[in-house]
């Protein structure tokens, strides 16, 4: 009998071959896929962070000659068609300081009458004079993603004998 030279690749070797190109570029697309997910994700941040930025700054300039009472508590909106995927919220409240008297007080848990009235006084016009504002910015594409920032807005003269407090940047 002749010996015949082999000419190609068996059924079984092609098989195999086909098995382990189909294992491959299953993990690269499984890598691809992945990959795209957390791109679409930094696009999103970068984008909500930009909006955000830009609505503090908004609020600040809006705000910056006018009377912390002014600054409504609740206020909503969106960017208009520019960018119809995001929303902004701004939420604002008056910060309450604890009471100061307790720092006054000596070892014995004494205070004079006018430290105490001091600390009572300071604490009255910080109270007066310190509002927080939380801007949020909502995306509609990722649901429960949101960014915010909190700023304080300071009424700086407001104090004994200032009736008509205004805001000086």
């Amino acid at each position: 009998m002749k010996c015949r030279k082999k000419l190609g690749f068996t059924l079984l070797e092609t098989l195999i071959a086909v098995v382990i190109l189909a294992g491959g570029l299953y993990a690269i697309g499984i890598a691809w896929s992945g990959a795209l997910a957390r791109l679409n994700k930094i696009k999103i941040n970068y984008e909500m962070s930009r909006l955000l930025e830009e609505k503090m700054g908004e609020i600040e300039f809006e705000y910056r000659n006018q009377s912390i009472q002014q600054i409504p508590e609740e206020l909503t909106g969106d960017f208009g068609s520019d960018m119809p995927n995001y929303s902004w919220r701004l939420t604002s409240k008056k910060m309450e300081f604890p009471d100061l008297s307790n720092f006054f007080r000596g070892q014995e848990g004494e205070i004079d009458q006018i430290t105490l009235m001091v600390a009572q006084q300071i604490q009255r016009i910080l109270n007066q004079s310190v509002k927080e504002v939380t801007v949020t910015v909502i995306s509609r594409q990722s649901p429960n993603l949101t960014q915010s920032v909190t700023t304080l807005f300071v009424e700086p003269n407001l104090g004994p004998g200032n009736n008509n407090p205004s805001r000086s940047r």
